[in-house]
Order: C-alpha cells, then sequence, then structure tokens
C-alpha cells in the first residue's frame, strides 16, 4: 500500500483526526487498493505516515474493525476482511441471477456487448452459423462477480435489446416472451486465469484465479436455448452440487462433476500458488 499523504488529514477540522484516519484506510479499501485478505499498516506504521498518536491509530483501526472491514487477529495483525461469499449450485439449469437473487443479495446486470454476429466452430451446436452474442457483468451487493458470454440461437436472441435485459434474467426473459421451460443441459467446470480485459471488468489482479462454468442449455422440447461461459470470481462465489436422496454416488454422471470440481480446486489453488510465488 502506498503511504497515506498526511495533507489527507486537517487538524482543524471539526472531524476527529481518528477519523479522518479511518476514512483515508476505508477509501483504499472500497477502492480495492488494499484487496480482502491482505495486511494493513500496523499502528506504529500509521503513527509515522500521519504524525499522530498510538491511540489515534488505535482508534482509527478499531472503528473499521467494528464497521466489519478490517480484521485482527493475534500474529498476523489487521487484515481487510474478506468479502461475502455467495454459492452457486452448479448442477442446476437455474442461472446465477436467480439463485443468487433469490438469498436477498444485491444483484446488477451491466450488457457489455449485444449483437448478431457468426459464432465460433468451438461453440457447441451454434459454430460455425449465425448467433446473437451477448456479454454481461453481474454484479453482487456492488461488487463485480461474474463476466457471462451467451450465444443465442436467432431465433431466442433477435429482439432482445439491452433495456430488456439490464438487471434482468435472461432465462425469465425468454421463458415469458417464448413460452419455454429451461430444462437443463450440460455443465463443465474449469480454474482459469484472469486476463487482463477480465482482471478489468472484475477488479482483481491479471492471473488472479477465477471459476469458469460453461454449458448448454435447452428447452422442455430439446432445442438449444444457449451456450454459456460464466467466469467467477473465486473469492466471491462457491461452487456446490446437490445430491437428491435417489441419486446414486456412484454414476458416472456424479463421478464426471465430482472430478470436475475436484479439478478446479486443484486449479484454484495452483494458480493462487503461482500468483504468491510472482510466477505470471
Amino acid at each position: 500500500m502506498d503511504a497515506p499523504d498526511h495533507g489527507a488529514l486537517d487538524p482543524n477540522s471539526r472531524e476527529p483526526l481518528h477519523a479522518q484516519v479511518a476514512a483515508v484506510l476505508r477509501e483504499l479499501i472500497n477502492d480495492r487498493d488494499i484487496l480482502p485478505g491482505e495486511a494493513l499498516p500496523t499502528e506504529a506504521e500509521l503513527q509515522q505516515r500521519f504524525s499522530i498518536s498510538r491511540s489515534v491509530a488505535r482508534q482509527a483501526m478499531t472503528t473499521l474493525v467494528s464497521e466489519g472491514l478490517v480484521l485482527r487477529g493475534r500474529g498476523r495483525g489487521s487484515v481487510v476482511a474478506p468479502e461475502r461469499q455467495h454459492h452457486r449450485i452448479v448442477d442446476s439449469a437455474a442461472g446465477l441471477y436467480s439463485q443468487i437473487g433469490s438469498t436477498g443479495a444485491r444483484l446488477r446486470t451491466e450488457i457489455l456487448h449485444l449483437g448478431e454476429e457468426r459464432a465460433p466452430r468451438a461453440v457447441p451446436a451454434l459454430g460455425g452459423g449465425d448467433a446473437v452474442r451477448l456479454e454481461r457483468l453481474r454484479s453482487i451487493d456492488g461488487t463485480p462477480s461474474a463476466v457471462i458470454r451467451t450465444w443465442l440461437p436467432l431465433r431466442f436472441g433477435n429482439g432482445l435489446t439491452v433495456d430488456d435485459l439490464t438487471d434482468a434474467s435472461l432465462h425469465a426473459l425468454l421463458a415469458e416472451r417464448h413460452g419455454i421451460i429451461v430444462d437443463g443441459g450440460s455443465r463443465q467446470v474449469r480454474a482459469v486465469a484472469a486476463d487482463a480485459q477480465l482482471a478489468g471488468l472484475l477488479g482483481v489482479r491479471p492471473g488472479a484465479p477465477l471459476l469458469l462454468l460453461e454449458g448448454l442449455t435447452r428447452t422442455a422440447d430439446g432445442d438449444v436455448l444457449e451456450h454459456f461461459a460464466t467466469w467467477h470470481r473465486g473469492d466471491l462465489i462457491a461452487f456446490d452440487v446437490e445430491v437428491a436422496a435417489n441419486t446414486r454416488l456412484d454414476a458416472p454422471e456424479a463421478r464426471q462433476l465430482a472430478e470436475a470440481m475436484r479439478k478446479a480446486a486443484a486449479g484454484l489453488l495452483d494458480a493462487a500458488d503461482r500468483w504468491d510465488r510472482g510466477d505470471r
């Protein structure tokens, strides 16, 4: 963290010095100049940087602890508190919007791109043909959390507008507009590193570990509804798998999904380890 400027404090202000120091640190945390899990300056460092007393530094840090922004622990000093982690059931046809929205979290959707173009050949079922490409940025409680790239057949994608899709569920919109029932499909899970573009959108450093969920969704009639790829921030969203009472745990599908989840978790740990070592 860059040293705060002592000029940021106003000794003539009616606001106490400890509140001013807390405000400077709070801004650094909210602007993600200091990330969750990273250490904050010690009280001694705050004294030196702001030319304040030890008691003022302690009061400032206590304020941030009481707000839930900072955690204190023996032997580790003060660190930025981890952000609330959300859970997504990956073997459910329900999208991120409906799953996270049902928890009471505040969701926002920004449309990054919407237009007709030829789908890459690598896109299952739609590759090589004309389709609608939709890209969205989902934020949870004000924090960018997932980037979604969706390819839609023209029959479903044509007519969609930015206004339709902003802060809305794509599945709910298509179900209402076309009278369809979303009926599952295939899902794959991988751990990937954030490239520069994804890092900028999600507010993480390039190389940070992300969970990539890809899939093909079909309607109850068997028609392809979409192919999607969603990059989730691994520090904010966890993947869950639901197992029904009559599901055999040794079924091939269960084993494949469990193996995919295991590899994704291992990939996240490996990416984080490489990042810590500076191997980027």
